[in-house]
């Protein structure tokens, strides 16, 4: 007669009596990779993660502006060091989270050759490119292009996206028959998704080293502290590297 509360004492019991949330400022291109990761940390750890995407630069403001982030996770390292410097964040807690790589990329099957030939025919009205002021994948792409000698020539074809979430979009829905996008975003398991690509290689653009850095808001927070022991684990090493990035 007394088994239901039983029952339901242990689970009182095996239940995290410490769940929290942790708000997470995640930058586009790690959409994809985070959605998994969260969802494996909740499940472990009972904790909850708010999670918004967007553009790094944007975040930086929202910041500025009292935005309620824990931690920001950039497209760059340069947001998080300057973060620090200005004494924004948790000290001693940046770090690299993920190496970003750049795609060259169409929705359709065979636009796009292995070695990226088809910008130099330049026979194609636009190409995405995320706003190289405010995403880094953006900046990669320009000196990309910058490297084969095309900027000045492409420029004009140039659809820019405010992040490189929105440029994905620009190709996915043929406002622009291709363009640069992040490995993880058409890229999973190693494998590319759809379309047709080419990965364009590391020695053509600055490393984009994403660093990840606990805001002043999220300091001595033990759900915020979970998540980063989480991210920096073997499991969602797995998953980012599972979504084509370096670590």
């Amino acid at each position: 007669m007394y088994r239901p509360a039983l029952l339901l004492l242990a689970a009182a019991v095996s239940a995290p009596s410490f769940a929290d949330e942790v708000q997470v400022a995640v930058a586009a291109n790690f959409t994809a990779p985070m959605k998994v990761i969260a969802a494996q940390f909740e499940q472990e750890t009972g904790h909850k993660v708010l999670a918004s995407y967007g553009a790094t630069g944007k975040f930086y403001a929202q910041i500025q502006n009292g935005a309620p982030f824990d931690i920001l996770l950039a497209a760059d390292d340069e947001t998080p060091a300057k973060l620090d410097r200005e004494n924004a964040t948790a000290p001693k807690s940046r770090f690299t989270y993920a190496i970003g790589k750049l795609v060259l990329w169409s929705a359709k099957e065979g636009v796009v050759d292995a070695k990226g030939d088809v910008l130099k025919a330049g026979k194609f009205d636009h190409i995405a490119v995320a706003n190289p002021k405010l995403a880094p994948y953006g900046l990669a792409a320009q000196e990309t292009l910058q490297k084969l000698n095309l900027f000045t020539t492409l420029q004009a074809k140039f659809v820019t996206g405010e992040n490189i979430g929105q440029t994905y979009q620009f190709v996915a829905s043929a406002a622009a028959p291709l363009g640069f996008v992040a490995m993880s975003q058409v890229y999973e398991d190693n494998k590319l998704k759809s379309g047709s690509a080419w990965v364009v290689p590391a020695s053509m653009y600055s490393p984009i080293r994403q660093d990840a850095v606990i805001l002043t808001k999220g300091a001595n927070k033990p759900a915020v502290t979970a998540f980063i022991s989480y991210l920096k684990g073997d499991k969602a090493k797995a998953v980012i590297r599972s979504y084509g990035y370096d670590l």
